[in-house]
C-alpha cells in the first residue's frame, strides 16, 4: 500500500463578512496516498478552489491543518506546483523563459547547461519543445496551457494542485491534454489533487474522486473508489462496467445535491417574498 503523505486534518475556514464570519468550510478530512489522483467534484460554490488554496498555503485554515511528509503547511512552497485555468503565463517572455523563470527560483545548485537541460525536458513532456521560441500570443490556449503544465513539473513538486486546467478548453484539446497528463503522471509519480466539474474527466483520471456537499459549511459528502486498471483508454472505457458504475455514482450524488438545494430554495422563497412584501408596505 502507498504511504500517506499529504494529509487534510479538520480543516475549516471563516472569511469576515459585514454580518460576521462565514464558515465557507468545515470538517474536512482527507489521507492523500503518495503519487495518487484525487478529484475534486462538487457545485459551484462548494469550497472546492478554498481546499486547494489551503493545501497550496495560500489560504490559512481557521480550524485544523493540512500535513506534508511530517511538516506543517502554512505557506505557499515549491514542493506544491498549482496549475490554474488561467494559464497566468508572463506574456513578454518566450514559452522556454516562462518556463525557465520557474526553474531559476528553484534551481537547487544547477548549473547554466544544466538548467538548459531541465527546462528541455520539461517541455519535451508536454510536447512543446518545437514552440519554445515562441510567445504566448503565438500559441494556441491548449498550448498555453500545457506550457503551465510543464512550468508547474519544473519545479519538481511533491504535490501537482490543478484547479479546472481544462476547463476553457475545446472538446477535443481537453482530451489530448487529459492523454498527455495521464503519460505524465505514470512517468513522474506526482500527488495529483485536481479540481474539475467534468464528471467523464473525473473517473478517467482519478483514483480517487473526492465530492463535496453544497456551501455554506461544505465539506466532503463522498469519496470514490476508482478501481480501473491503467493506462486508461478513453474508447475502451465507454463500455466498462465499472466505469459507468462509477460516472453514475458521482452523478447521481450531485444530482442530489442539487435538487436538495432547489428543494431548500422553494421553502424558502416564499418567506422572502412576504418579507418584501411587509417591508414594502412599511
Amino acid at each position: 500500500m502507498k504511504k500517506h503523505h499529504l494529509e487534510l486534518s479538520q480543516i475549516g475556514i471563516d472569511f469576515p463578512t459585514p454580518k460576521g464570519p462565514f464558515n465557507a468550510l468545515t470538517n474536512v478530512n482527507l489521507k492523500i496516498a503518495q503519487g495518487e489522483f484525487l478529484s475534486l467534484i462538487g457545485h459551484s460554490g462548494c469550497g472546492k478552489s478554498t481546499v486547494l488554496n489551503i493545501v497550496a498555503g495560500l489560504y490559512q485554515a481557521t480550524y485544523g491543518g493540512v500535513i506534508l511528509n511530517g511538516q506543517e503547511v502554512n505557506e505557499p512552497g515549491p514542493e506544491r506546483a498549482v496549475v490554474f485555468q488561467n494559464h497566468s503565463l508572463l506574456p513578454w517572455l518566450s514559452v522556454y523563459k516562462n518556463v525557465e523563470l520557474a526553474v531559476r527560483q528553484t534551481r537547487n545548485g544547477r548549473s547554466r547547461k544544466e538548467i538548459k537541460e531541465w527546462v528541455d525536458h520539461n517541455l519535451a513532456l508536454v510536447h512543446m519543445t518545437h514552440a519554445k521560441d515562441k510567445l504566448p500570443s503565438e500559441i494556441s490556449g491548449g498550448m498555453k496551457q500545457r506550457v503551465g503544465i510543464a512550468r508547474a513539473l519544473s519545479m519538481q513538486p511533491k504535490v501537482l494542485l490543478m484547479d479546472e486546467p481544462f476547463g476553457a478548453l475545446d472538446a477535443l484539446t481537453r482530451a489530448h491534454l487529459q492523454d498527455s497528463l495521464m503519460e505524465i503522471h505514470a512517468q513522474l509519480g506526482n500527488t495529483v489533487i485536481m479540481i474539475t466539474h467534468d464528471v467523464d474527466e473525473a473517473v478517467l483520471l482519478s483514483d480517487r474522486i473526492v465530492m463535496m456537499t453544497n456551501g455554506p459549511s461544505a465539506t466532503i459528502g463522498e469519496v470514490l473508489d476508482v478501481d480501473i486498471d491503467r493506462p486508461r483508454d478513453r474508447i475502451a472505457l465507454a463500455d466498462d462496467t465499472h466505469y459507468n458504475h462509477c460516472r453514475h455514482e458521482v452523478l447521481r450524488f450531485l444530482y442530489e445535491k442539487q435538487k436538495k438545494v432547489e428543494s431548500v430554495s422553494s421553502r424558502t422563497t416564499p418567506q422572502r417574498r412576504q418579507h418584501q412584501v411587509g417591508t414594502d408596505a412599511a
